[in-house]
């Protein structure tokens, strides 16, 4: 009878401990991100993202079931421990489509994203160029599932640190190494091609102007560099170019602005990197709507009455 006791009381004393440890709340993020794995390895990835998990949660897991990969939308800050495994193995997040397209600034990108998510532009923007490695750029021209219910900041986090990834394989891949500082001045060049080229096809002579004029310490006089920041989508007028005193006004400044103008697509990053070998100095837009290239400023001047005349 003693012994029975005995185990009576070790399993009363399991029970109320487990009741106890399960009674014990969770915290951490709404969301949260885990990579396929086993339940011990799950446990290993919340215990590395702060949540206060264990072996006692292991266990339950394997009655409960096999957690999700992916996103996962917890839906508070703080849980009760029971309904957070159980969400483990059933809520999945929601996700907002947002397209950044190539040639648009980061400001009002930001702008129409906070309209899109409903959250403040301010802090999107504050949260941007805190964490950003790049002034502009530093999220590359793709479309994007954001998750729901993120906060200003981590919505920023989500998008450049893909970005940024996926910066480094590509600089690897073309230039074998990351180097931040020859970044952006790729990117520079990126978003000026971006900005001029009228096609994907027209990438890499654009390139090749810009290289050539750098070549020859001429000024790259492209109106493209002045549609940064909150002017994208202001056509560019000789009052701007006299009055802008900033080193995207390349009408003024020789060499590159300081920073990229834009975003930019992977077509003209490639295109920054390895130019086509010309000779071309201009180009000016046709009625077709494509650039005309030229190598003398005479040839190039008979595009420009030529153009007027139409």
């Amino acid at each position: 009878m003693r012994i029975i006791g005995w185990i009576v009381n070790i399993v009363l004393f399991i029970v109320i401990g487990l009741l106890f440890y399960i009674s014990i709340p969770v915290n951490g993020a709404k969301n949260i991100h885990l990579k396929p794995s086993s339940i011990t390895g799950i446990i290993a990835q919340l215990s590395e993202k702060g949540y206060d998990v264990g072996t006692i949660d292991k266990y339950l897991l394997v009655g409960i079931g096999q957690p999700q990969s992916g996103w996962i939308y917890l839906g508070k800050n703080q849980i009760h421990r029971l309904d957070f495994l159980f969400r483990l193995t059933s809520a999945r997040s929601t996700f907002h489509k947002s397209t950044l397209i190539p040639g648009e600034t980061t400001i009002i990108y930001i702008q129409e994203l906070a309209k899109k998510l409903s959250l403040d532009a301010n802090k999107l923007m504050n949260s941007y160029k805190e964490l950003s490695t790049f002034k502009e750029a530093g999220i590359l021209a793709e479309s994007y599932h954001i998750p729901a219910h993120l906060k200003e900041k981590a919505v920023i986090r989500y998008l450049l640190k893909y970005s940024k990834n996926r910066y480094k394989k590509i600089s690897k891949n073309l230039t074998g190494k990351w180097d931040p500082k020859e970044w952006n001045k790729i990117l520079t060049i990126a978003s000026i091609i971006q900005k001029e080229a009228a096609s994907q096809a027209e990438m890499p002579k654009v390139s090749s102007v810009i290289y050539n004029r750098l070549k020859k310490k001429m000024r790259l006089q492209m109106d493209g560099t002045l549609n940064y920041g909150k002017y994208s989508h202001i056509k560019v007028t000789p009052k701007r170019i006299k009055e802008d005193k900033t080193t995207y006004n390349t009408y003024k400044k020789r060499g590159l602005p300081d920073y990229p103008v834009c975003s930019v697509s992977i077509a003209a990053i490639k295109a920054a990197i390895s130019p086509l070998t010309t000779e071309y100095l201009y180009f000016m837009k046709n009625k077709q709507g494509t650039h005309d290239f030229t190598k003398s400023y005479k040839s190039h001047l008979k595009n420009v009455k030529k153009k007027r005349k139409n």
